[in-house]
This record gives C-alpha cells, sequence and structure tokens, in this order.
C-alpha cells in the first residue's frame, strides 16, 4: 500500500535511530542534508530537484534527527555532534564507503563538519547558502530559530526566505504551519536553537583551521538577496575551501534550490558528474 504523504519514503535504523529518507535513482550515491526551517523534511526542501539529480545518480534525502518523520529519542542532545553521528549511521545503513554531499543551510554546517572529520566518506562536496562558518544572527535567522507556531508566523518566516514574493501564497503558508504543528515537530524544534541564538551560529560553525585543511572539491551557492544566512558566509568558505568555487545568484534569496531551480540542477549535475574524472 503506498503511503499517501510524499514526505514519508522508507525508513532504516541508522545509529540506532529509526530514520526516514528517501531513496531513487541509481548510480553514485548523493546525499542531501536539509536546512532548519520550521516544520521542515528532507522532502519539503528537495522535492524540486530531487526527480532532476536522480537522472543520472542515487538520490538519498534523510530526515535528520529532530526533523521530520524521523524518530526523536527520548533524552537527545541535538547539536553537531548528534548530527554527524545520525549522518554516519545513515551512509552505514546503506552500506555508503563514499558519497557526495550537498548541505542547505543548517545542511551544509553538517556536511562540512562531516568533511572534515570524515574525508575518506565523502567524494566532493556542494554547500548552499550555508552555516558553518561565524557571522551576526540575522533578523531572518531569528525569525526562523524563535518561530512559535501560527500561520502568520510562517508567512513572515517564508517572506524571509523567499526573494520572489509570490513564491509565498496564505496556502503554502498555510500547509507548512500544518506540518509545523505535526506531533513532535515543534517540541524537538523549540529545543534546538533557543535563546540567545547566536551561540548556536557558533556552535555550528568549523574552525577555521580545519575548513582551510579541506581538500575536496567543493561548489558553493548562495543567493545575493538571503535574508536568513548572509552571503558573506560563502565568500569566506570560498576564500577559506581551497579547491572551491563560488556561484552568487542575483534576485534570490535562501531558496535557491527552488528559486534558481533548473541553474541549481544544471550546475550541481555538472558539477558531480565532471568529463574530467582525474579530479576525484
Amino acid at each position: 500500500m503506498t503511503n499517501a504523504n510524499p514526505e514519508v519514503g522508507r525508513t532504516v535504523r541508522a545509529g540506532g535511530i529509526e530514520t526516514n529518507l528517501h531513496d531513487i535513482g541509481e548510480g553514485k550515491p548523493v546525499v542531501l542534508v536539509h536546512g532548519s526551517g520550521p516544520g521542515v523534511t528532507a522532502w519539503a526542501n528537495w522535492r524540486t530537484v530531487m526527480p532532476g539529480l536522480s537522472r543520472r545518480r542515487r538520490v538519498i534525502a534523510p530526515d535528520m534527527v529532530g526533523f521530520g518523520f524521523t524518530q526523536r529519542p527520548q533524552g537527545i542532545r541535538y547539536g553537531i555532534d548528534s548530527w554527524v553521528e545520525h549522518l554516519t549511521g545513515v551512509l552505514d545503513a546503506l552500506e555508503l564507503d563514499q558519497v557526495d554531499l550537498v548541505g542547505n543551510s543548517f545542511g551544509g554546517a553538517l556536511s562540512l563538519a562531516f568533511a572534515i572529520r570524515f574525508p575518506q566518506r565523502v567524494r566532493r562536496l556542494v554547500l548552499m547558502g550555508s552555516v558553518g562558518v561565524k557571522f551576526e544572527l540575522t533578523d531572518g535567522l531569528e525569525a526562523v530559530w524563535g518561530y512559535e507556531p501560527s500561520v502568520p508566523n510562517m508567512r513572515k518566516v517564508m517572506d524571509f526566505f523567499a526573494y520572489d514574493r509570490s513564491l509565498v501564497s496564505d496556502e503554502l503558508a498555510e500547509l507548512r504551519y500544518s506540518a509545523s504543528i505535526r506531533p513532535g515537530f515543534q517540541e524537538a524544534f523549540a529545543s534546538m536553537f533557543p535563546a540567545p541564538r547566536q551561540r548556536w551560529i557558533d556552535a555550528l560553525a568549523s574552525p577555521d583551521q580545519d575548513i582551510q585543511a579541506i581538500r575536496h572539491q567543493t561548489l558553493i551557492l548562495h543567493g545575493r538577496d538571503d535574508r536568513v544566512i548572509p552571503l558573506e558566509t560563502s565568500l569566506r568558505l570560498n576564500q577559506l575551501i581551497e579547491s572551491s568555487q563560488l556561484h552568487v545568484f542575483g534576485k534570490c534569496g535562501h531558496w535557491v534550490q527552488i528559486e534558481q531551480n533548473q541553474s541549481f540542477l544544471r550546475l550541481v549535475d555538472g558539477f558531480l558528474t565532471p568529463e574530467d574524472r582525474s579530479q576525484d
């Protein structure tokens, strides 16, 4: 029987945690790591890119622990260590020795930390609107991490995400609000980044010297008009990572994969399938 909810994929036991993930396509594996918005799931974050990316590769998109339809173990302390441990568990459960990693926002910080700790398990790295270096808390990120469930608050959060406000309809705000109040969702989310929130930006940041030691080919993407994670974070990552390239999109906010969907797919697909494989 097919599950009526497209956000629910299949379940694997990863590091002892019952984990919801999507697993489509065949070929070299790429793992998509979602951001930290209220009510977020891997499907909500990556639904517009999974079909395109899976034409030439195996695409895996997990709900990280604390988010979506993955189990929330009682007493767990959310933080970069527990998220890296969970991501490691996902790869182990799927028997994947090495993957490409694509991280969005919070997921960028997690992908960066994973690549630093387990460099041999990452082939190529893509960071989009990424956290992972220190920056000053923005009004947009304060609204996202400080979200308290209501339709107007969800609308406010989504207005921060999008440059093109026509993408944020009342219907979409209602849909995402409903997602944010599913049992256990808001309770876990509220426990992750309590005020004062600047400390969680700092906690998700990797040391500069560790980022400089990254030798992976890295693609960095950012919306110039991002009001949640400032462009300066990607400029800094581009400076620190020797083998990196940076693409900045004008008239684009935090939703690069949505607002610049075709450009995102073209850049990421080309980066992950280079003609010259001697670079890998």
